[in-house]
């Protein structure tokens, strides 16, 4: 039941990946999946996990980036199937490990999804000539339907004959390794804000702000709700102070147009 539940999860957030785009994120994603699974926590962690790491992917032009959809359903489904009584932390550590592969093998899937929607130009510039408005509304299910398989059939077969290869392959493995593994799983998304830091921070006076965060939460051991809002007050304040209202006020010409003999 889980394994099916899960799959139409997987279904329909392929087909919102081509429409709304609102379940896309695998901080929503790996949050269903550990929902459905009965591991919220997990689903939370990882999908944090993966959020940061995948924060700046994204497709650009013809670049089809790996999918990132695919790879928190197939990760974080297999890393709280092969749980057990392993912590939070080898979980994510497992699930960061299999999210890569998985991401850049359904990539190629969906590359060929991709061409297949291509063929459908051809239909599409007979209804165009035609003016036929309703015949269009058609277009939309063979990309949406052939998406959601896209992400819904791989899911399933790793699902359905992953889950127990996992658990093996995670019971084999050293516990260096293991350790290792969730050494890399805090390193990565370090990693992912840094680059998303220096994409970001474009002036020097704003390195100023991130130590005085790092002092307030590494020092003074604040928690994330009172950075936020002394954050908001910093900010607001930044604004008003690097704020320029300039008002020009012109000299009348003439008598005429206001202006006095002196």
């Amino acid at each position: 039941m889980t394994t099916f539940l899960i799959t139409v999860v997987a279904f329909f957030i392929g087909i919102d990946d081509v429409s709304t785009k609102f379940f896309r994120r695998p901080l929503f994603i790996a949050t269903i999946i550990g929902f459905i699974m009965g591991d919220v926590q997990a689903g939370l962690a990882i999908g944090a996990t993966l959020e940061i790491m995948w924060m700046g992917i994204g497709n650009v032009g013809a670049y089809m980036a790996p999918d990132i959809i695919t790879g928190t359903l197939i990760s974080t489904s297999l890393a709280i199937a092969s749980r057990g009584g392993a912590d939070l932390e080898t979980t994510v550590a497992t699930a960061v490990t299999l999210a890569v592969p998985t991401a850049l093998l359904a990539q190629q899937l969906l590359v060929l999804i991709e061409t297949v929607n291509c063929s459908l130009n051809a239909w599409a510039a007979r209804l165009a000539e035609n003016a036929d408005v309703k015949g269009t509304v058609w277009l939309i299910y063979p990309p949406a339907i052939l998406t959601g398989l896209a992400r819904s059939v791989p899911t399933f077969i790793a699902l359905r004959f992953g889950a127990g290869a996992i658990q093996s392959l995670v019971d084999s493995l050293p516990k260096i390794i293991i350790d290792g593994l969730a050494t890399s799983g805090k390193i990565i998304p370090a990693v992912g804000i840094a680059l998303l830091m220096m994409a970001m921070i474009k002036k020097a006076e704003f390195w100023m702000f991130l130590i005085f965060g790092f002092v307030l939460a590494s020092y003074l051991g604040l928690a994330i709700l009172p950075i936020t809002l002394i954050a908001l007050v910093i900010a607001y304040l930044y604004d008003l102070a690097t704020q320029k209202n300039t008002v020009t006020v012109e000299a009348p010409q003439s008598p005429e147009e206001g202006g006095y003999d002196l």
